[in-house]
């Protein structure tokens, strides 16, 4: 893993300005956020600078404003959410550069917090125009990035600013690089990886980056159907993309040359109508799948057998579902592999890694999500990293 500058690394913060990316990217429902967890896991940068004395601004983004001023999309708008979390008030500062910033500045107290407003407001921000990032910088003393949910973006506040000002990762960038580099960057093997999901064409570079990585590559979800339709199975009326099987059989050539084993299920569980509990539900063979049928989740026999190569390994990285587990009872098997892997990393033999919306609502649907090594929920970030790709917000941050 690339070296990097953590908050450890700074000094004697007394009346510094701590210009501070953090996601406050919050859902909102009749003016309140619904969902404050980005708030909770920004919380101890926050906290921590504000102890040692410095005069922290928060810079994030909110929503798709296209570069105007909209009132519905300010910053403003979450100041409530965030004092709710941090147990502390917010100075509320309606520009992110310039004389009003910097008069804010001279009033804030050591220790004090402001929050400033949204940056997409402003169309250098997304431009990563570096005079933007330049103005901004001009009122700060150094720069955290707490946001790794925002490093797949080149923005002026995710990159730019970091060019001008001594940059930092705050404590839950350095939370998660740590984790990502346990998972794929040096990790204990061996390694599997999940990639879940509906679409093979969603996933594509992600599964050519792991094949190279891991010695274990777990497809489920409706992805799962296009590599058995590779492999000559007729999937009846399942969700597949048809189109894609040569790259499917390209994919699984790749891995086989690279010493990687892709797992895909043996027995499938099926219906004729994909709705909770239907009356044509069963569970057959991969090869006994009817024309008018659709496989809707792997069968308890590939359930089992993934259990066991879960056994063998040190590290795993997940991303994606194994079946539509958001509908009874095709998360039968999700929630079991799910709380395999909480056991397993709870008894120390498991490094587990796992991102990505549906990957956190299926632990939580589970009840095992304080029970797995890390979960991020990055989204785009997460997905760009497993796909091998440079986040141009990490790398800046790099020493």
């Amino acid at each position: 893993m690339a070296a990097f500058k953590t908050l450890d690394d700074l000094g004697d913060l007394t009346g510094k300005v701590a210009l501070v990316r953090v996601d406050l990217n919050l859902p909102m429902k009749d003016g309140s956020a619904t969902d404050v967890t980005r708030v909770e896991a920004v919380k101890p940068t926050i906290l921590e600078l504000s102890e040692k004395g410095a005069k922290v601004l928060l810079l994030a983004h909110f929503g798709r404003p296209g570069g105007k001023r909209s009132s519905v999309l300010s910053t403003s708008m979450v100041v409530g959410d965030v004092e709710g979390v941090i147990d502390k008030e917010l100075m509320f500062i309606p520009e992110v550069a310039g004389p009003v910033v910097e008069q804010s500045i001279g009033i804030l107290r050591n220790g004090d917090i402001g929050l400033l407003e949204n940056t997409r407001f402003w169309t250098g921000e997304e431009a990563n125009d570096p005079n933007f990032a330049q103005a901004i910088a001009a009122n700060g003393d150094f720069y955290v990035n707490d946001a790794f949910s925002a490093a797949h973006r080149a923005h002026a506040t995710t990159e730019g600013i970091a060019h001008f000002l001594p940059a930092y990762a705050g404590r839950a960038m350095e939370k998660e690089l740590k984790a990502l580099d346990a998972a794929l960057g040096s990790p204990e093997q061996p390694v599997a990886a999940v990639v879940g999901g509906a679409k093979v064409s969603t996933k594509l570079a992600v599964l050519e980056n792991l094949v190279g990585k891991v010695q274990h590559l777990i497809i489920g979800g409706g992805m799962a159907n296009t590599f058995l339709a590779a492999r000559g199975v007729d999937v009846g009326k399942s969700l597949c993309e048809h189109d894609l099987t040569g790259t499917a059989s390209k994919i699984m050539d790749e891995a086989d040359h690279a010493g990687c084993t892709v797992h895909l299920p043996y027995d499938v569980v099926v219906s004729k109508e994909f709705a909770p509990n239907p009356p044509s539900l069963r569970t057959c063979n991969v090869h006994e799948v009817a024309e008018d049928e659709m496989i809707l989740d792997i069968g308890p026999g590939a359930t089992e057998a993934l259990a066991d190569v879960l056994k063998t390994c040190r590290t795993l990285v997940w991303n994606g579902p194994l079946g539509a587990f958001e509908t009874e009872p095709f998360d039968t098997a999700t929630m079991a592999f799910a709380r395999h892997v909480a056991a397993l990393t709870q008894e120390g033999s498991l490094i587990s890694v796992a991102g990505g919306g549906d990957t956190v609502a299926a632990l939580a649907q589970a009840g095992v999500t304080g029970d797995v090594t890390y979960i991020s929920t990055a989204g785009g970030a997460f997905l760009e990293w497993m796909e091998g790709k440079v986040l141009p917000g990490v790398a800046a941050l790099e020493a």
